[in-house]
């Protein structure tokens, strides 16, 4: 007989998930019921937690699309958070529950995001475990560009004497008020005057999972005078920074608003210890899988590409 146990979320499991999320080694606050259920009545959860005897060593953040689960389409990543100090050596036999659960649900695939490593130093192990099931593939691999902080990484000599224009004319705010501002002012505007897009989040969605993440969602606006130029929204998980919406005004790209604000919060994060800067992903729709304009720009910061490959394991075979 197992001694693991494998259980789907019910909300009287939310302290527990909660707190094994916020010591678990590699999760990041993306996984609290708070930011994962912002956005529940666009997906079906279909969230997984492991118990080896009475506690618990691993969860799955999912949600569920018919016969395939999803690791998870809400989030950026997904996979095992795994609980702190667990042995690699049984990872193996927590995905073996796991995958036993979903063929006696009839799931057919189960697809997951893998963790980028800049996020945690056991995505490689977890990613070897996934790679292991012979009836797996990779469906998709996202590029993600990030600063490494321990590495010799060079700003672009013209975007350091941007940044050198940085003087009393120009302030940089950061706060709630100043992401009502960049919202309505810039980000929604822009991206529909721009690109014919609209936010990820709508503004009433991030402010409520800023009044939940107060640490870990902050806002950075850059005024010259009066004149709102820049503003990059940020989302701090743990050792790993990542800029998750950055958009400049008409007469901020004049000035090269973004260009300032990116290099003052690349130094500022460097000096409070962080250890990566993620400026996201660079994929898109075009034949080539990528924009080579977004490429270029984020590696001009000292970015490099990680590899995040998308899994899809055939469960029922």
């Amino acid at each position: 007989m197992s001694t693991y146990k494998v259980v789907k979320y019910q909300p009287g499991y939310k302290l527990v998930w909660d707190a094994f999320v916020k010591h678990s080694k590699n999760a990041t606050f993306l996984f609290h019921r708070d930011f994962m259920e912002y956005h529940q009545d666009r997906f079906e959860d279909y969230s997984l937690l492991v118990f080896k005897e009475n506690n618990v060593v691993a969860l799955l953040p999912a949600n569920v699309t018919e016969h395939i689960v999803y690791s998870h389409q809400g989030l950026t990543y997904g996979g095992l958070i795994l609980a702190d100090g667990i042995e690699e050596s049984l990872l193996e036999n927590i995905q073996n529950e796991i995958f036993s659960y979903l063929k006696n649900d009839r799931v057919k695939y189960l697809v997951v995001k893998v963790l980028p490593e800049i996020y945690s130093s056991e995505a490689k192990h977890c990613l070897k475990i996934y790679s292991k099931n012979n009836n797996h593939v990779v469906e998709n691999q996202n590029m993600v560009l990030a600063i490494d902080y321990n590495s010799d990484f060079k700003i672009h000599k013209t975007k350091l004497k941007r940044f050198k224009k940085l003087d009393s004319s120009f302030r940089i705010k950061e706060g709630r008020s100043e992401l009502v501002n960049f919202w309505n002012a810039l980000l929604v505007p822009r991206l529909k005057e721009k690109y014919q897009s609209k936010p990820v989040h709508s503004l009433s969605e991030i402010e409520y999972l800023q009044s939940k993440f107060k640490n870990e969602i902050v806002q950075y606006n850059i005024y010259k005078d009066e004149s709102l130029l820049a503003g990059i929204t940020i989302f701090i998980k743990g050792k790993t920074v990542k800029s998750q919406y950055g958009i400049a005004s008409v007469e901020g790209e004049k000035n090269y608003a973004l260009d300032i604000l990116f290099v003052y919060l690349i130094e500022k994060f460097r000096n409070e210890g962080k250890q990566y800067f993620s400026m996201g992903t660079v994929n898109n729709s075009s034949e080539l899988g990528y924009s080579k304009g977004m490429l270029k720009q984020k590696q001009e910061f000292g970015c490099r590409v990680y590899m995040q490959d998308v899994i899809k394991i055939t469960v029922d075979d």
